[in-house]
């Protein structure tokens, strides 16, 4: 999505384009699986006057709106990606931290089987998977 196409998604809605907000955007972009904490800390390397705080309010907003989704990638704070890069699978290892983005239909007998057995619609766009990835798995 285009920085033009953030303008025009947040206008159609009623919303104001701040810098604040095209300065969030921009580093979710950049980053990809980035925390609150990491945004900020990009953002604050332009606008050195922006909160944490306005990061939370501004990433709220936008999920709301529909850019940005978030996920669980363990314990902490919520990682932030474009709404529109989120259909993947995150590949979390435990040992080095790495995260890898894994084809969403990799998911898809268990979403039947979930539907099957329990009528649970999954989403498994926000499904993360720990484990061990190649590299530490041969130490």
């Amino acid at each position: 999505m285009s920085p033009d196409t953030w303008r025009e998604e947040l206008r159609s809605r009623g919303y104001r384009v701040t810098p604040q907000r095209q300065l969030v955007l921009e580093a979710v972009r950049e980053l990809e699986h980035a925390t609150p904490d990491t945004i900020c800390t990009r953002v604050q390397q332009t606008a050195s006057g922006l909160n944490l705080s306005t990061v939370y309010r501004t990433l709220e907003l936008l999920e709301r709106i529909g850019l940005v989704t978030h996920t669980h990638l363990g314990a902490g704070s919520p990682s932030y990606h474009l709404a529109e890069e989120a259909d993947h699978l995150h590949v979390v290892c435990r040992s080095c931290g790495e995260v890898t983005d894994s084809p969403l239909d990799l998911a898809d007998d268990l979403v039947r089987r979930l539907r099957r057995d329990s009528g649970f619609e999954a989403d498994a766009r926000h499904l993360t998977i720990f484990g061990e990835c190649r590299t530490c798995g041969a130490k």
